[in-house]
């Protein structure tokens, strides 16, 4: 501040102004700074989600592109992940994105029962803190609950083409016909992943070791 009007800037430009950016200032910056950071974190939430739900589509077009066809592998299209990726995004963006924005108001919500909690650990509140807890764990169900749906939602836009409130509706009063089969359904593929993931991790560690013992065996003599 003291070399700025010294310098080329004010009579290059006589309207220039030398402002520093600071918490606790006046400017239009500083009044909507909290507004703005949750703005960011809202978008990295739905921005996040909506990867995660094109990557859902894209897999369930794929599965349903093998399923759905009469005569293997004649029927099958050349490439089905990347015809379904296509189909994903030429036709199901926006269904998608809303699935996805109603997971990121939930997600926010969460946060900001956080950060209230956060800051109410130093009160001696026992009924707001004990409200706040009921939010929290209502919230957290919630959450649990539209990821579930929203998967299952995700897997009829990529089979019938429907939009995403079509495609949720019929998802759920499915689900609700065979929950039975449903509940033994998602044990048994959570199991399945899990082996998978073993499957994987035991895979590249040994293929890592064989690595390194062959690299460390070059150099003895």
């Amino acid at each position: 501040p003291q070399t700025f009007n010294t310098s080329n800037v004010t009579r290059l430009c006589p309207d220039a102004q030398c402002l520093f950016a600071f918490y606790g200032g006046e400017t239009a910056y500083h009044k909507y700074l909290i507004v703005l950071q949750f703005f960011n974190l809202f978008m990295f939430f739905w921005l996040a989600n909506f990867v995660i739900a094109l990557g859902q589509v894209t897999l369930a077009g794929a599965f349903a592109s093998y399923y759905w066809a009469f005569k293997k592998p004649d029927d099958m299209p050349a490439f089905p992940l990347f015809s379904a990726f296509g189909r994903a995004l030429r036709y199901h963006t926006g269904s998608l994105a809303f699935g996805s924005l109603i997971l990121a108001i939930v997600q926010v919500i969460r946060v900001t029962l956080e950060y209230l909690d956060h800051r109410l650990k130093a009160a001696d509140n026992k009924f707001a803190k004990f409200l706040l807890s009921c939010l929290k764990c209502c919230f957290w169900c919630l959450e649990k609950f539209i990821k579930f749906l929203n998967r299952n939602a995700y897997i009829m836009i990529a089979v019938y083409g429907t939009n995403f409130c079509t495609s949720a509706r019929n998802a759920f009063f499915l689900l609700m016909r065979n929950i039975i089969r449903v509940a033994v359904l998602d044990k048994v593929t959570d199991f399945l992943f899990f082996l998978g993931k073993l499957l994987i991790v035991g895979s590249v560690g040994k293929c890592w070791g064989l690595g390194f013992s062959l690299g460390a065996g070059g150099f003895l003599p």
